[in-house]
């Protein structure tokens, strides 16, 4: 038996019972078994500090290092046929890209990335269920690097193919949590075209993050590049038109060392992405939550208001415990006087009484979602009164119906919601026609089926 370890291989399938990349785990095969951990270089999805033989010694280690370094060639070149080079943005290029909201809303040529798979890329996917694919992380081709050092200027920004990032165990990311994230989502039309939903908001968002955790901001149309590069060079990876998205997630964190609560001397950006299913199969399905009176979300001063790493391990505990009693996710109250409504664990809440919408106000405790901005917006103008501000626990649990929203579910509908020892239903546990209108109007124009008259939707042509 040979025994080889390497990181992320494409083997041939003689050599495999399953072709494959691999990014973690262990693939067994008549007479190799392949240890694939996630290593820790991302210069070379093929590498990790040259694969190490384990339980060899002398000539037979030299055979099997042939071995291994002729599979590494085929599987090296294989790589290569299968996605060519990418041609990054000049600076003249990237510079060119217009300043203002309007320009951004253009559709963006995607001539820098076209040659990375072919027009019928979604064939070469055709073995995947999309119908049953699920909501889950799945390792794609590449991902988007950017550095910067404290006060200096963010470098050019890469592609490379998907691994782990090294990084020193000082950085202030892992010591102190000084990160932020995003989440935003790519959509294949009818007509083959792809689309993004409001990523200049994400961007924004980010900017707002970075200056409340001491890191430096990345330029809107440095965001907007970034994306647009990992969104391409997945493409094929995106479902087809109906059976889902692409999840695209920004990451901006301290990479530099630090021993001392200071910021890191060094920062990185990356964007990585992961195809997923519809989240709800069959249609919308509502969710009952319980409403958490003892342990808090934010604070009046803290960092409930950007999409910091840190807000949101801490919602584990309650999730968990109240999905062990059979409910679907926990609702917070304020921390002040702990009966104002602010958010599920990462998701806005609204109301609905007497078909006037009502959502708590932003007061830098609660995240300012994206998917809640542009509810508030539609609904407007779908004839809607809607308010944001204060809303009491008392009050929701009076309401007619209501529903979360977030990135991942859109629209969310609550079936019922579970207070001290009082459980109270909506709409019989059924799905409320606010949010079913709300839900299919937001995702019509999301997936290209609906004209975009609120000026929402970039394409990547």
């Amino acid at each position: 038996m040979t025994l080889l370890y390497g990181n992320r291989l494409t083997l041939p399938k003689k050599q495999l019972h399953e072709s494959a990349v691999f990014s973690g785990g262990v693939a067994a095969a008549k007479d190799v078994i392949l240890l694939l951990p996630m290593c820790g270089s991302v210069s070379s999805s093929l590498s990790c500090n040259q694969a190490r033989l384990a339980t060899v010694s002398g000539t037979q280690q030299q055979q099997q290092q042939q071995q291994y370094q002729g599979l590494l060639r085929k599987s090296s070149s294989s790589l290569d046929a299968r996605f060519p080079p990418l041609r990054s943005l000049s600076d003249e290029e990237h510079g060119s890209r217009g300043q203002n909201q309007a320009s951004r809303r253009q559709a963006i040529s995607s001539s820098e990335a076209a040659t990375v798979h072919s027009a019928s890329d979604i064939d070469a996917l055709s073995g995947i269920d999309w119908d049953n694919f699920g909501f889950g992380l799945r390792p794609t081709d590449f991902m988007y690097v950017m550095k910067c050092t404290l006060g200096g200027e963010w470098g050019k920004g890469k592609l490379q193919p998907f691994g782990n990032l090294e990084i020193s165990p000082a950085a202030a990311v892992l010591n102190y949590g000084q990160g932020l994230f995003e989440g935003l989502k790519a959509y294949r039309t009818e007509d083959e075209r792809i689309l993004l939903f409001r990523p200049e908001e994400n961007a924004m968002r980010l900017i707002a993050g970075a200056d409340r955790m001491s890191m430096p901001s990345l330029p809107v149309d440095s965001f907007l590049h970034a994306v647009e590069q990992a969104v391409l060079a997945n493409k094929r990876w995106i479902p087809p038109p109906g059976k889902g998205s692409l999840y695209i997630r920004p990451l901006l964190i301290g990479t530099g060392g630090v021993l001392g609560l200071n910021p890191a001397p060094e920062y990185t950006f990356v964007i990585y992405v992961s195809p997923v299913g519809c989240y709800f199969k069959g249609g919308l399905a509502p969710i009952d939550l319980q409403v958490e009176s003892f342990y808090h979300r934010a604070g009046p001063g803290g960092t409930g208001g950007v999409k910091t790493i840190g807000n949101y391990a801490p919602v584990l505990k309650t999730q968990l415990k109240a999905k062990g009693k059979g409910y679907s996710d926990v609702l917070y109250l304020d921390a002040v006087e702990n009966k104002y409504v602010e958010e599920v664990s990462s998701c806005n809440i609204f109301m609905v009484k007497d078909n006037v919408i009502s959502t708590p106000e932003l007061k830098g405790t609660i995240l300012p979602g994206i998917t809640r901005k542009s509810i508030v917006e539609l609904a407007g103008s779908c004839g809607y009164e809607v308010f944001e501000r204060p809303v009491d626990v008392e009050e929701l649990l009076a309401a007619d119906e209501v529903f979360c929203t977030g990135t991942a579910v859109v629209v969310n509908p609550v079936g019922s919601i579970t207070y001290e020892s009082r459980r109270i239903k909506y709409n019989g546990g059924e799905v409320g026609e606010v949010a079913k209108e709300l839900y299919e109007a937001l995702t019509n124009i999301q997936m290209g089926r609906a004209e975009d008259k609120m000026g929402w939707i970039v394409e990547l042509n």
